[in-house]
């Protein structure tokens, strides 16, 4: 119950933290076993969570007249999504990726990366300029292809 309790009040604040999914996959599977045992990789995630609750970064206003910046990554478990302005951070999600797009490529895994943005903020991004950092080398040609 206390577990339910605490991602309810961390819940609040999972958009303004980096990689939130990634810190509660481990928590997670505490909730599914019948006699509870924290084991050592559960305090770990924890205690990044928290550490990263602690330290949550100052987000700023978006600035209209300049263009944004989009930097995403994705692993098999998660894909991270960062929106920024001359490197000072507007908004950021962390999202655990589904059964399904855990075992496409990562040419496909980065692409969903920036289709999920480009969804979560069509405020900032549609028709306007924007600039895409991935660290996949194949997607650096997108707009070319």
């Amino acid at each position: 119950m206390e577990i339910r309790e605490s991602w309810g009040l961390m819940g609040f604040c999972r958009c303004v933290v980096r990689h939130y999914s990634t810190f509660l996959e481990p928590l997670k599977d505490l909730l599914k076993v019948v006699v509870f045992s924290c084991s050592a990789m559960a305090m770990s995630a924890f205690n990044s969570l928290k550490s990263a609750m602690t330290s949550l970064p100052v987000l700023t206003l978006p600035n209209f007249a300049i263009p944004f910046d989009l930097t995403t990554d994705a692993s098999t478990i998660a894909i991270r999504i960062v929106l920024s302005q001359q490197g000072h951070t507007i908004s950021f999600v962390s999202k655990k990726m589904c059964p399904q797009m855990q075992t496409p490529s990562t040419y496909v895994r980065e692409l969903y990366a920036i289709t999920e943005a480009v969804k979560k903020w069509p405020q900032y991004l549609l028709r306007r300029t924007f600039r895409v950092f991935t660290n996949h080398k194949s997607l650096k040609q997108l707009v070319t292809q």
